[in-house]
């Protein structure tokens, strides 16, 4: 018999659930809506289609992997893509060949049926320099980061001049530094 933290087949459990991104909810696609009923959020999509805003969320979290975040806050820093397409042509054909282009180079079951985390990233690698890329990874550094309600969970205090600035305040109290 063979333990939760036994090997199986060459593979640790641990190992498994690492590489298999197991850290966000299961979304389903609803309409023009991709949901989360596990953590109660859902996201509606306007001028994209709900499959390609699913696909960017899961693109979002493995451009910038945390695994302490919800996909709810990936989902909100991916909102903005859907905003935009909403107003602009041009960069709703940009992400909607993007997904595509990614699902076709993920094989059969798409981008997010690709249950390692690092064939997704090898494809990612791949097409890093295109403008696909390059404009959803620019957007959600702005877009994600920018969530005050994340701050805290990365020690951020926002910013210092309305609490008197950095220099009395512990500048240098950085712990992981």
């Amino acid at each position: 018999m063979v333990t939760l933290y036994e090997k199986s087949n060459g593979i640790s459990r641990r190992e498994l659930l690492k590489r298999s991104g197991t850290a966000g909810a299961l979304l389903v696609i609803s309409g023009s809506a991709v949901i989360c009923p596990q953590a109660a959020w859902a996201l509606e999509a306007k001028a994209l289609k709900p499959e390609t805003m699913a696909t960017l969320i899961k693109l979002a979290r493995d451009i910038y992997p945390h695994d302490q975040l919800a996909d709810r806050f990936y989902a909100i820093a991916v909102k903005g893509q859907d905003d935009r397409a909403g107003k602009d042509e041009a960069h709703k054909r940009l992400i909607e060949d993007g997904i595509a282009d990614l699902d076709k180079r993920a094989g059969a079951g798409g981008y997010r049926g690709l249950g390692w985390e690092d064939d997704r990233v090898a494809i990612l690698r791949d097409i890093e320099t295109t403008p696909f890329f390059q404009a959803v990874r620019g957007d959600l550094v702005v877009s994600l980061y920018n969530q005050k309600e994340l701050w805290p969970i990365f020690g951020y205090e926002g910013e210092s001049y309305s609490k008197g600035g950095y220099i009395e305040r512990g500048f240098d109290d950085l712990e992981w530094l």
